[in-house]
């Protein structure tokens, strides 16, 4: 991680020109094989996880299995093999997991299914410091015990018969929408004794993909990409030689997207879902862009003279905008004629970046946390960057890319912590980008 953290990315700009031409297949999905990882616990034979993307998140997930006591073997690239012996630690490592918010997903089953876990407050990056409260309330109407202390939490299911579920059915109500804790405590449910409800749930489909997979190994899950879910404990799972697929990476597809928007003269998207980017697509159709669609693949071209007008994006739990696309979507607008209003409703704090892009040229004025103004078209100055976190860092490669000069992006761990090798692909495209080692 460490060597990770010293390395940039040096990128030459097309000074707004469209020149990039190709193509790019997009990877299995962060946000949905994290989860998967994490529902491996829930067996009690051997999961086989398939088209796992090699990213620094999965060698972070990977890392704190492994550090339970849980056999982890990568077979190929992208193919890794899970068995969860009869005992295991409890306890999450903490310097990883400070650093990793995913990490949290973990302790639904590991409190189901052994009857305890300790972990740290998770943090990520500078969004990550997140509340945590969801997930405590929701152990604690599953009938578990929540210990606060000074840098870390021990939860304890309440006297049970350690030969039986040990956490119990119950009615929980999402405060907010939030999809690492719906999938956490659905997890935890499938172990629970009797039925649990969760209400207000998010509707994104990484979860209907999780559930259905849990399904088909035993798991009585209904109305996953619903706002109510129901979940029936069934003890745990077998998987029987099924292997979990992870589904392509909406968010990657969606970065490509704006990507190729606003810098090629024609990118195709392979191995997608666009109907999971539908609110994306309609933003830069209705923007002018020229997208077309199939099964799986989106094609977005440009013609050199092509001028894009603005609009307003509020982002929002799905299917509406996507927070995770909201940076790149706001380096978009600085090429657009007009000027629109950017409202993150999600995260605080995940605007900040844009004092970088105006320090590059853009006419953006930051209002307060959650909204920012962005006036276009203007022409981007390459310059010195920091990655303040995975989103926010693609999203300055992508302003890198359009600038005039040369950018030098640092905190490249971040964006390697969701984004497959980007270097070598957008090399393949057409941009001139390297990696280096600072000295």
């Amino acid at each position: 991680m460490e060597q990770k953290e010293k390395e940039v990315f040096v990128i030459n700009g097309l000074a707004g020109n469209k020149k990039l031409n190709g193509s790019v297949v997009i990877n299995g999905a962060k946000n949905a094989v994290l989860q998967a990882f994490a529902a491996t616990l829930l067996f009690q034979d051997e999961v086989v996880l398939k088209n796992v993307p090699e990213i620094e998140d999965v060698k972070n997930m990977v890392e704190i299995i492994r550090g339970l006591g849980v056999s982890v073997e990568r077979r190929s690239r992208g193919v890794y093999v899970v068995k969860v012996p009869t005992n295991i630690s409890t306890e999450l490592a903490k310097e990883i997991s400070k650093k990793f918010r995913a990490s949290i997903v973990l302790t639904g089953p590991i409190l189901a299914r052994f009857g305890k876990v300790s972990f740290p407050h998770p943090g990520g990056c500078v969004i990550g410091a997140r509340p945590i409260d969801i997930f405590l309330n929701g152990f604690e109407a599953l009938g578990a015990e929540v210990e606060e202390k000074e840098e870390s939490h021990l939860i304890k299911a309440k006297g049970t018969n350690p030969t039986t579920p040990k956490l119990r059915g119950a009615r929980i109500f999402l405060r907010v929408p939030s999809v690492t804790g719906a999938q956490t405590l659905m997890m935890a449910a499938v172990l629970a004794r009797g039925k649990t409800i969760i209400k207000n749930a998010p509707l994104e489909p990484e979860t209907k993909n999780l559930a259905d997979f849990l399904n088909s190994c035993g798991a009585k899950i209904k109305g996953a990409g619903t706002s109510v879910i129901e979940i029936i404990g069934t003890g745990l799972l077998r998987a029987k030689g099924r292997a979990y697929k992870t589904p392509p990476d909406r968010i990657e597809a969606g970065s490509f997207l704006i990507l190729g928007a606003v810098a090629a003269e024609k990118l195709e998207i392979k191995n997608c879902n666009p109907e999971e980017i539908e609110s994306l697509i309609e933003t830069l159709r209705y923007c002018g862009v020229k997208i077309e669609l199939s099964k799986n693949k989106i094609v977005v071209s440009s013609e050199k003279n092509d001028k894009y007008k603005s609009t307003d994006i509020k982002t929002h739990e799905y299917p509406g905008f996507p927070t995770d696309l909201q940076a790149p979507m706001t380096v978009f607008l600085t090429q657009t004629e007009g000027e629109a209003l950017v409202f993150e409703t999600i995260f605080e704090g995940r605007l900040n970046f844009v004092n970088e892009l105006v320090r590059m040229g853009a006419d953006i004025r930051l209002w307060d946390q959650h909204r920012a103004t962005v006036k276009g078209p203007s022409l981007l100055h390459g310059r010195e960057v920091e990655s303040p976190d995975i989103r926010a860092g693609l999203a300055f490669v992508i302003a890198a890319l359009i600038a005039n000069g040369q950018s030098i992006i640092h905190n490249v761990y971040y964006i390697d912590r969701g984004y497959e090798k980007v270097d070598e692909r957008l090399r393949k495209i057409g941009v001139d980008i390297v990696r280096q080692a600072l000295v």
